[in-house]
């Protein structure tokens, strides 16, 4: 059966689809409406337009990490109250996802994500000039929120229109653009910081935001199943918000969340401070080169979808998870080769593990998926908000170990939940 071509000729003339992408179904209930499929030229200009949204978000949110000693300095403040710079914009994203949810609901995902990436690059731009600390405070708790409306969207978007078959990949590329953006807002702002300053180094990265902004605009297609629902009350939401706990696998994948951002920023958080005190005395220049191995996420999110499609997702989750903790110890040791390597096992596990558990928040709501997806990254940005910002204190306490702790405390959490979901999947298989 095909799609009328009064129904669908807008759809259809601004993204040519092949016949063979034709499905009796959308996920959102409206029949005879084609998916995206995986070979066609819409699935790719969708995945790539989102590959781009994934890096600006990232390089935007993550360009002060690496700078958070040059903050301490420059501003005279410890290094828990500068990873503030970080968390005050990760718990504001949080919040702003929660909402976003409600908002894309009623609204046009293209045009919601559009205007998110627009302000955000245009507040990094106006970071970069902040004479004052709390300024600086303020504009980056301002760039968390107009962030929100990109990743629970993005995530919702794929969800709707990308067929099954090729979700796995579609959700993996958008994530390895996460991955390309968190490592070049960390190089970049590096090097441009010992080069220049890390106001010129900020500015850069909202330059670069407004670049990949025009790109993103340029490529996605228009929504296809999603259908504007407005006017919806607060106690609609509620009701759809609670029922997502009621779904079997959905409040594990929601800590899974938490886990994976809060263990992985607590550990880039700090670990810049290591690499400059002695014996290591590294540059910004230094450590962002080390900080190359965040490529490895661009590999581990499109292979974790096929892994997952192969031998199971919670295999591959606990295989992400575990992978995380046998970095983690390889940064406990002195060698700068085996602290990198530790890194870049951290990093890969990382990105395979919320590549798997995102892409399958998608499959286990069966509606409401913005909502879904919205209460998995909130649980998401306040493991990177929370865990990120209390490290600051176990770092100034306890040093790396006590760090290394922490987030190893975390991954043991993380994989009772990875094998509970293994259970789970044994059941439904």
């Amino acid at each position: 059966m095909t799609a009328s071509p009064d129904s669908h000729r807008t759809a259809a003339s601004a993204v040519p689809v092949s016949s063979a992408s034709l499905t009796s179904a959308s996920v959102s209930g409206v029949s005879d409406i084609p998916y995206l499929e995986r070979g066609t030229r819409a699935y790719w200009r969708a995945s790539i337009a989102l590959l781009f949204a994934g890096y600006a978000t990232f390089s935007l949110l993550y360009c002060v990490q690496p700078l958070l000693p040059a903050f301490s300095t420059a501003f005279n403040v410890t290094p828990a109250q500068s990873s503030l710079s970080l968390s005050v914009t990760t718990a504001a994203l949080a919040l702003a996802i929660f909402v976003a949810g409600f908002v894309s609901e009623g609204w046009s995902r293209h045009k919601l994500m559009t205007a998110s990436l627009t302000l955000s690059a245009l507040l990094t731009i106006g970071v970069s000039i902040a004479p004052h600390w709390h300024q600086l405070l303020v504009l980056r708790t301002l760039e968390g929120l107009a962030l929100g409306g990109v990743p629970a969207v993005a995530m919702a978007y794929l969800a709707e229109e990308v067929h099954p078959d090729g979700l796995g990949l579609a959700m993996g590329l958008y994530v390895g653009g996460t991955a390309i953006g968190g490592m070049a807002g960390r190089v970049i702002t590096g090097v441009v910081a010992d080069l220049f300053s890390w106001r010129v180094a900020i500015g850069t990265i909202g330059v670069l935001g407004i670049l990949s902004m025009l790109a993103f605009r340029a490529l996605l297609p228009p929504s296809r199943h999603f259908v504007p629902r407005r006017g919806l009350g607060f106690s609609h939401h509620r009701t759809a918000l609670l029922k997502q706990f009621t779904r079997p696998g959905l409040p594990l994948l929601f800590l899974l969340g938490f886990v994976l951002m809060g263990s992985f920023v607590t550990l880039y958080n700090y670990i810049g401070y290591r690499l400059l005190a002695p014996p290591y005395l590294l540059s910004q220049t230094e450590i962002g080169a080390i900080f190359v191995v965040y490529l490895t996420g661009v590999i581990a999110s499109p292979w974790s979808g096929r892994m997952a499609d192969t031998f199971g997702r919670a295999r591959v989750l606990t295989a992400s998870l575990l992978l995380m903790a046998c970095g983690l110890a390889l940064t406990m040791l002195h060698p700068l080769a085996a602290i990198a390597t530790g890194i870049a096992c951290v990093t890969f596990g990382f990105f395979a593990g919320h590549s798997v558990a995102s892409g399958w928040v998608g499959r286990l709501a069966k509606e409401a998926k913005g909502q879904a997806a919205a209460l998995y990254l909130l649980a998401y940005y306040i493991g990177s908000s929370v865990i990120g910002s209390y490290g600051g204190r176990v770092w100034a306490g306890y040093g790396w170990n006590g760090v290394a702790g922490l987030v190893g405390l975390l991954l043991v959490v993380g994989l009772v939940a990875a094998m509970r979901l293994r259970q789970r999947e044994r059941i439904t298989a």
